[in-house]
Order: structure tokens, then C-alpha cells, then sequence
């Protein structure tokens, strides 16, 4: 893992700035806030995190944490599950909830902008096949109702079913009866979010890493 142990001005926050857009300032503050979850060990376990009490009450909490344990999340073309992290692990996981800078081109804007979308999807495609499929979708949507405490496993279910139907619509056009929607794509996430904007609400006050902060 990409363990740290320096120092802010060393080399290799240099590097690490490069890589995450991070200030060394920044990264010290999150250098700090890292140390402090891992009990000044080396590296992060999922159970660091079960400390975080606003995580705690987070519907999709599971997904959240494994993010941070997911190598689709640090380098492109890796995949699979890690069971512990450095800290450049975690800056890099980090760094997809920075916000956009307001002198970043349109260009860089939108490299930004698929970078998190990109982050999002890894997040609901849990089996890692490409794919967010109806299972996977109806995962989350039944999370996030289940605590509202206001409808059953299975209304949730159906708001889920129904849900997916109309983004299979939308993604593929119309469909008959006996065709089978695997899921969606990452360019059909892309398309369905085309207008939303996610540059600025998918970020961390990092600068002020608190505990509730950390998972907004």
C-alpha cells in the first residue's frame, strides 16, 4: 500500500498534489485526519471506519466504506478488493470528493466531472462486472427507503423495479416484451446524468475534517 510518512514539504507530497489536485496544505490536514482514524497505524481497516458515527447512520454506509477498499477507486485498470489501505490509497479516494476549481477549463471541468461519475458508478457496481444491474440497483434503493421507516421490503422492492424499467427506457429505447435489460452501463450512466450537476455536490469540506464531515 502507499504508505506515508513524511512531512509536509517532502517530495512526495509533491507527488501526491499531482496526483489528487490536493494543496500540501490539504493533504496535510487529511494526513492528520488519516493517523487519527488508523490510531497512528499505517494503515486503514474497514473497522477505522465503523468510528465515524455519522457514517454509522448513513444508508448506504457499506458501499461508502468499501470505496475506500476498492482498486477501480486508485489506479485505472485494476480491480478487485483490498483489505487494508495506505494513505495515498485514501487521499486518491479522497480526491474524487474535492470540488471543482474555479479556474479549471471547460475541458478539465468535464474530466472532473467523469471522473466522479465514474467514482459513483464503481460504488453501485458492486460485483464489478460493468454493470449496474437490477439486483445491485435494488440494493441501494431498498437501503435507502428501509430507513425512512415508512414503507416495506417490499414496496421498496417495487419502487426499485419500477425505477429500473423506466432507466432501462431511457437508456435503451423502447423494448419488448421478451427482451431481457442486463443493466446499465457506464455510458448509459453518463447519459442519465448528463444533466445533473455532481461536480460541486459530490465534495468534502476537507479543510475542517470532522468526523461529521466526512461522509456528507
Amino acid at each position: 500500500m502507499g504508505v506515508l510518512q513524511s512531512v509536509p514539504g517532502h517530495p512526495e507530497y509533491a507527488d501526491l498534489a499531482e496526483k489528487t489536485g490536493f494543496s500540501f496544505e490539504q493533504i496535510s490536514v487529511l494526513h492528520k485526519r488519516f493517523k487519527q482514524l488508523s490510531h497512528n497505524e499505517q494503515t486503514l481497516r474497514r473497522d477505522h471506519f465503523n468510528e465515524i458515527p455519522d457514517l454509522s447512520c448513513n444508508p448506504i454506509r457499506s458501499q461508502i466504506i468499501e470505496a475506500f477498499f476498492d482498486q477501480r477507486n486508485f489506479h485505472q485498470n485494476s480491480e478487485g478488493k483490498v483489505q487494508e489501505i495506505g494513505f495515498e490509497e485514501f487521499l486518491v479516494v479522497m480526491s474524487h470528493f474535492r470540488p471543482p476549481s474555479l479556474h479549471m477549463t471547460d475541458d478539465q471541468r468535464e474530466s472532473v466531472r467523469k471522473e466522479k461519475l465514474r467514482f459513483l458508478f464503481n460504488m453501485h457496481d458492486t460485483d464489478n462486472d460493468g454493470t449496474i444491474t437490477l439486483e445491485e440497483y435494488r440494493h441501494v434503493v431498498e437501503e435507502l427507503l428501509s430507513h425512512s421507516g415508512a414503507l416495506g421490503r417490499e414496496t421498496a422492492k417495487s419502487i426499485a423495479d419500477a425505477a429500473m424499467l423506466e432507466v432501462a427506457s431511457i437508456s435503451m429505447g423502447h423494448m419488448e416484451p421478451d427482451e431481457f435489460y442486463e443493466g446499465i452501463t457506464f455510458e448509459h450512466f453518463l447519459k442519465l446524468l448528463s444533466t445533473f450537476e455532481i461536480e460541486s455536490r459530490m465534495n468534502i469540506r476537507f479543510l475542517n475534517m470532522d468526523t461529521p464531515t466526512l461522509c456528507k
